[in-house]
């Protein structure tokens, strides 16, 4: 009931109960239960009363409340409108739902006809793919990441763009929307191939080598792998002579001996086919821009080696399991229709070395899985995980 109402209401009630004392004292005599009952009336209008007055301060903090957050609000509008950088709010499907300026610029399209549109339909058609299994890896993934991929504004022309987007979650960890940050990225793109030249090109300019599934790749001190095609396996010895597997390089990740402090390290093709480029360290030093081609690469292992020692630092097997398979499918996944399928297929052993227990309580703990319906097999034996939150 809108306060103005209530208060006009009590002061009626209020001035009629003054009029009902004043009859009440003609007879005396014959209104005694009357003037009681007209007093108890009496104390409780007044209660009302007071009720009202705090009701009308109440209302007009409200009132002051309500202007202040609908002036930041607007205000926070304005920065998010105005910025000279494309951002989007999108849903978890990918869908726009809000877009500011420089976004409809971007997209040459205006913001009436932007929102409700799938961001997808922007991106070139060869790289929707892996748009779309970027998005599905945002399930399991809390952190700002980025992707590049190339997208087609209405009526113009193909260009390169960096999307650096950031999940929302909602208090009990469920992924609500998505915030997109949009740059152009063509400029940096051809500069960058300007300045490395000749000098970078791997695969066209340097000695490639093949092997097949199992082979041990030899390694050097005088040169670092550069994976073109297929995934390695990198396994350590232990004392007891137990292999330990330390890790994966997977296509355009570096390894090699000059990357590891460990006495024994060892290097195994785990793709039917894998096939390396050898870059030398003397190259490093003649050629600047080679370090700086190199650098995100060798970043690229570091924080994967800093997963697998968080993963092998959990308590729980079943827990290691879990976080080696969901860094597994981040990795090396590729979509399916059944959910995410491993490109590598591991034996037991390979997971329970980097799990650091057994082939049976490994063979167990994935038959306990496949039974509860979060993952499967495909007929090559590569697992295909199928729960979104895996």
């Amino acid at each position: 009931m809108n306060v103005d109402i209530f208060t006009r209401q009590v002061e009626t009630v209020n001035s009629r109960l003054h009029q009902l004392f004043r009859d009440a004292g003609i007879s005396s005599s014959q209104s005694q239960m009357l003037a009681q009952a007209l007093k108890e009336l009496g104390v409780i209008s007044e209660e009302l009363q007071v009720a009202v007055d705090e009701l009308m301060i109440q209302n007009e903090e409200l009132a002051s409340t309500r202007l202040k957050i609908e002036a930041e609000r607007q205000r926070y509008e304005n920065l998010f409108d105005f910025t000279p950088d494309a951002q989007l709010v999108t849903d978890v499907g990918g869908t726009i739902q809000e877009a500011n300026r420089a976004a409809c610029n971007f997209f040459n399209v205006p913001q009436r006809f932007l929102l409700g549109k799938p961001l997808i339909v922007f991106v070139v058609e060869s790289d929707r793919l892996k748009f779309r299994s970027e998005l599905n890896k945002l399930q399991n993934q809390d952190r700002i990441q980025e992707i590049e991929v190339s997208i087609q504004p209405r009526h113009g022309e193909i260009f390169e763009v960096a999307f650096r987007l950031a999940p929302l979650f909602d208090c009990q960890g469920n992924l609500i929307e998505l915030r997109w940050l949009l740059r152009d990225i063509s400029q940096e793109k051809r500069s960058h191939n300007n300045v490395l030249g000749n000098d970078c090109d791997f695969n066209l300019e340097r000695r490639s080598f093949a092997y097949n599934r199992g082979e041990i790749i030899p390694l050097s001190k005088d040169i670092i792998w550069l994976v073109s095609e297929g995934l390695v396996k990198l396994t350590t010895i232990t004392e007891n002579g137990e292999e330990v597997l330390i890790g994966f390089a997977g296509k355009e990740m570096v390894f090699g001996s000059t990357l590891t402090s460990l006495q024994t390290y060892q290097a195994t093709a785990l793709s039917s086919r894998v096939e390396l480029v050898s870059i030398c360290l003397s190259d490093i030093t003649i050629y600047p821009n080679l370090s700086q081609s190199l650098f995100p690469k060798i970043s690229q292992r570091l924080k994967q080696t800093e997963a697998m020692l968080a993963i092998s630092g959990q308590k729980l097997v079943k827990d290691r399991l879990r976080n080696l398979l969901r860094l597994l499918q981040q990795e090396f996944g590729e979509p399916v229709a059944e959910g995410t399928r491993l490109s590598v297929r591991l034996i037991h052993e390979d997971l329970a070395s980097a799990c650091c227990t057994t082939r049976v309580t490994v063979t167990r703990l994935l038959s306990m899985l496949q039974q509860q319906g979060e993952i499967t097999f495909d007929s090559k034996s590569h697992i295909i995980i199928k729960h979104p939150k895996f």
